[in-house]
């Protein structure tokens, strides 16, 4: 009887860890995921074709999105994911192997090209390079934080679209006052590269 409670013990434990390893898998598969970096011109990438030492490369974007890579040519990055650029420079090589491309890796060194600046009523006004994307409230906290007069009720982006400038209105004053359970994403939206925050 001894014997027999003693593998039934066993058993629940296998289905317990199993059930436990099943909930772990579904709970990270549900887990948020950090926003992808996208490539900007003036960032600097790592380039490695796995087995080639001559192929290892260190580049930096240029001003017009692109760069150029050995027996693949001229590159457009800007905007791009860094598996797709894998995926581009894996393709501009196939020519080269008679038979399966070795991995290619691309990984961005030095996010550089991703810029944005602030400027009026803010305590350190300037073009600023966090490495990681940012929120207009963290922008400002960034730029030191609102100065005494700044009318933070007329907060604004100006973001280049083409030939064009867009104005977006941005509630960092809501937030600031603690309103914070009405707001979405809209309201206080992502930076990004190129934008301009204006505290009047």
């Amino acid at each position: 009887m001894a014997r027999f409670n003693i593998i039934l013990a066993l058993l629940f434990a296998v289905v317990a860890g199993g059930t436990g390893q099943a909930q772990a898998q579904q709970a990270s598969q549900q887990a948020p995921a950090g926003v992808a970096y996208r490539i900007n011109p003036g960032d600097e990438i790592d380039v490695l074709v796995w087995g080639d030492e001559r192929l290892q490369r260190s580049v930096r974007v240029l001003p017009d999105g692109t760069f150029a890579f050995p027996l693949v040519g001229q590159v457009v990055a800007a905007g791009k994911l860094p598996a797709e650029l894998e995926r581009i420079i894996t393709a501009g090589l196939q020519p080269q192997y008679r038979g399966q491309v070795p991995q290619v890796t691309v990984s961005v060194k030095s996010p550089s090209g991703f810029q944005f600046s602030v400027i009026g009523k803010v305590r350190a006004p300037g073009t600023f390079t966090p490495g990681r994307y940012v929120n207009a409230l963290e922008a400002l906290s960034i730029a030191g934080g609102a100065s005494e007069f700044a009318d933070l009720g007329n907060a604004r982006i100006i973001r280049k679209s083409g030939d064009n400038l867009l104005t977006i209105r941005v509630r960092v004053v809501d937030a600031l006052k603690g309103n914070g359970g009405r707001l979405s994403t809209a309201d206080i939206p992502q930076i990004q590269s190129g934008d301009t925050l204006v505290i009047p």
